[in-house]
């Protein structure tokens, strides 16, 4: 799949590159930040973002909500409202077109994650579809992973390990290609079967592909997969090696 990619729509470019910064630290897809109505327009139109994050006070004629009843009537994805000292009458506006999520200045990392996740689960919930299901099925021997309007099959034996990248999960297959799938690593790490073991708290392996271990890394499709301390002594026993 994709990753989640994500417009900002801020007039103030220093607060905008520090959002755009933090989200893709977090393993988000940014795309070129706008600045006013009719350049996020152009960037909605062109671009195609999974979801918004709109400054309710904008500069010219149309503001944030403006752009936001745009959003919900032509094009139909989640939005995020960014605030701050706005009016009584500008925050009953804001509330009539019903966003997703808030997130008020000043903001910290935390906030702004939890604001894009809540976002994006409050617009699949009001879809009818569950987010932390649909992106990928765990299916007997294979995992699907969907990739813009398909679901493609891998099967759990061509798995060399999987890599957690912040929002995501990276599926390294034994012919050396890697695919994203949306979700935690301990949520889909619980769902396979025995011969996937964790090694540290950002990689689990599929133990039939091992090439070699010592205490610090496993190899696997000549990559050295780091063993977490907390995880040595168990993985160690596991594989009765002394």
């Amino acid at each position: 799949m994709s990753k989640v990619k994500i417009l900002v729509v801020e007039d103030e470019v220093v607060i905008a590159d520090n959002i755009c910064m933090i989200l893709e630290d977090l393993g988000y897809e940014l795309l070129e930040p706008a600045i006013d109505y009719e350049e996020a327009l152009e960037t909605i139109e062109n671009e195609q973002p999974d979801i918004a994050i709109l400054d309710i006070q904008l500069r010219g004629q149309k503001d944030g909500i403006d752009l936001a009843w745009k959003i919900k009537e032509d094009f139909d994805f989640p939005f995020i409202f960014l605030t701050s000292n706005a009016d009584a009458m500008t925050i009953e506006r804001a509330k009539k077109v019903m966003p997703p999520a808030y997130l008020v200045k000043p903001f910290n990392r935390d906030d702004l994650y939890t604001s894009v996740e809540l976002a994006l689960h409050n617009y699949a919930e009001s879809k009818g579809s569950q987010v932390s299901k649909e992106d990928d099925l765990l299916i007997k021997d294979a995992i699907f992973v969907k990739e813009k309007n398909l679901f493609h099959k891998i099967k759990l034996d061509k798995i060399g390990f999987l890599k957690s990248d912040h929002v995501y999960v990276e599926v390294h297959t034994t012919d050396k290609k890697k695919h994203l799938i949306r979700g935690s690593l301990t949520d889909l790490s619980e769902r396979l079967p025995k011969n996937f073991y964790r090694t540290h708290r950002s990689y689990t392996i599929n133990v039939d592909h091992m090439e070699a271990i010592n205490s610090a890394y496993v190899i696997i499709n000549d990559e050295q997969v780091p063993i977490g301390k907390n995880y040595r002594d168990d993985l160690l026993k596991k594989l009765r090696v002394e």
